[in-house]
């Protein structure tokens, strides 16, 4: 249960007589009640206030059951919930003296009379500091019932969002010693030598009456409001007043605890939501050191595996398959340190690794083990839906989705050469753009129901020699926050328009693990994020 869900439980709790015990020697609100008509007959003899047209009796019948009179008319009373035999249910202006709309201000810079607005009320208190200010002559307009009083209830009446919201207007709150309400408020003054203000504040602020608060209004979804009659008319209980100081006493005893309960369970709540995401990230990164599973010195070393990758580049260079990379580099390790070899320059590359590898693993520049790494082209589109072109928005990190994809003109394919079809496991990066520069996906053909798919310029196609280097070891390496953190440091361009060039990625340095343990790590990342996600 969350902390709101909590507080809703106890408010309710307390509007119906079960939040403390009742005492047989409170004066049930029965009396108390024609007290309030004795005295609201004194103001009106006395011009004080106006007698309500159609003025409503509410009673128990003999049955128990509550009836309403109005005129000679009695009907049966539905009413929301049960209370106990000494409380009793009434109209809300039965127990107040006045309910009214706020008049709508004539507004001055000069900081002498505030005005009460919507945004001066809050769940968590009346704020005189957001309220703005009446022209000072403008005063004059106002009648005296329309000056706030201390305890005055101040509801807000219009307006999605804010719609049922209410405050408790505190004097001494306000250093400008007076103030007014707008046209957007509603003040609720109680009889509060009878019924106390705080009492009818948790009563309106529990669910039974905000949940249906919108149906009880009129007016459009943006314009809806609570108009003055229907506040009037609010069915409300109304315990014994020594019951109702109990009550009021019970939830300043218990809110603060709910309050600090709230505290704490936010925090847990924010700990479980960021642990999964923080796991996963401890995982990857992990893994690409050689932390995630233990190495196997029967494992071919990665040094013999980019020898073997090397001699099928070499291949597929004479056969005319690929081209020869400019400024090929050759990575080497000499006195337990790295060294690269670029066009007979070597230096020592310690400082540029990001961090420790196990001896079986090797360093290389992404390039050394890939056999294409380009950039998709501009597509030409079109509406006919069959040849797909993978944008950035196909490549989240849920997954390479084909239903977001737009389609090239089938004429344009003629224009792509065999290597810009996408493959199999192919890695597709996105290299540019504020917000999903660095997210990648793997291709799936069995994803693709079109047959063959193309990449658009805002992609680079990463294609490893599958046959030695396991696309998906190569994506949970570039999904790391070793790489992720960085994105941004290493591309090009203004903050919009980031980009990672081709030459960035394929100088990317990238730790190769045996083909072996390749095949360990995927397998473990693939059970602990199963776990996870079921976290």
């Amino acid at each position: 249960m969350t902390a709101q869900q909590l507080k809703n439980s106890i408010l309710q709790m307390a509007v119906q007589g079960k939040l403390v015990p009742q005492d047989p020697n409170d004066e049930p609100a029965s009396v108390l009640l024609e007290r309030i008509r004795a005295e609201k007959e004194r103001l009106i003899r006395e011009k004080k206030i106006k007698r309500e047209k159609n003025p409503s009796i509410i009673f128990r019948g003999s049955d128990n059951i509550p009836y309403e009179k109005v005129g000679d008319a009695v009907t049966p009373l539905e009413v929301p919930f049960e209370i106990p035999e000494s409380w009793e249910w009434v109209r809300l202006i039965d127990v107040c003296e006045y309910i009214q709309r706020g008049k709508s201000p004539k507004y001055s810079p000069i900081k002498k009379y505030p005005v009460i607005a919507q945004k001066c009320n809050q769940w968590t208190g009346f704020s005189i500091e957001k309220a703005q200010f009446i022209e000072p002559d403008s005063l004059a307009s106002y009648g005296l019932e329309r000056i706030l009083q201390d305890n005055d209830l101040m509801w807000n009446s219009t307006g999605l969002g804010t719609l049922g919201r209410m405050a408790i207007y505190e004097t001494e709150a306000n250093p400008y010693g007076l103030a007014v309400a707008d046209s957007h408020v509603t003040i609720i003054r109680p009889f509060k030598e009878f019924v106390l203000p705080e009492y009818l504040y948790f009563y309106f602020a529990n669910p039974t009456v905000q949940s249906v608060i919108e149906d009880q209004a009129d007016g459009t979804t943006k314009q809806k409001e609570l108009a003055t009659v229907t506040i009037k008319a609010y069915l409300t209980p109304i315990p014994p007043l020594e019951e109702q100081r109990r009550i009021l006493a019970k939830l300043s005893e218990v809110l603060p605890v709910v309050q600090s309960y709230g505290e704490v369970h936010g925090e847990s709540a924010a700990v479980q939501e960021v642990f999964p995401d923080r796991l996963k990230k401890s995982i990857l990164q992990q893994a690409v050191q050689g932390k995630l599973v233990p190495q196997d010195p029967e494992d071919e070393p990665a040094e013999v595996l980019l020898e073997r990758i090397w001699g099928e580049k070499q291949r597929l260079v004479r056969e005319g398959k690929i081209k020869k990379d400019k400024h090929e580099s050759i990575i080497f390790r000499r006195d337990n340190s790295h060294y690269e070899l670029v066009d007979g320059v070597e230096r020592c590359i310690d400082e540029e690794l990001p961090f420790e590898i196990p001896e079986s693993w090797y360093w290389t520049r992404l390039m050394d083990v890939c056999e294409y790494i380009q950039r998709g082209k501009s597509p030409k589109y079109s509406t006919i839906k069959k040849y797909p072109v993978i944008a950035q928005k196909c490549n989240q990190w849920s997954g390479f989705s084909i239903e977001k994809a737009q389609f090239i003109d089938p004429d344009s394919l003629a224009s792509y050469g065999p290597d810009r079809i996408l493959q199999e496991n192919d890695l597709m990066w996105n290299s540019t753009g504020l917000g999903t520069l660095g997210r990648m996906a793997i291709y799936k053909a069995t994803a693709n129901p079109y047959g063959l798919a193309v990449a658009d310029s805002h992609v680079t196609v990463i294609r490893p020699f599958k046959q030695f280097v396991l696309p998906e070891y190569l994506y949970f390496y570039f999904s790391n926050p070793t790489v992720q953190n960085m994105i941004e440091e290493q591309a090009d361009g203004t903050t919009k328009q980031k980009e990672l060039a081709t030459a960035t990625i394929k100088a990317y340095w990238t730790p190769i693990p045996p083909l072996n343990e390749q095949y360990r790590i995927v397998a473990k990342i693939k059970e602990l994020l199963l776990l996870i996600q079921s976290i």
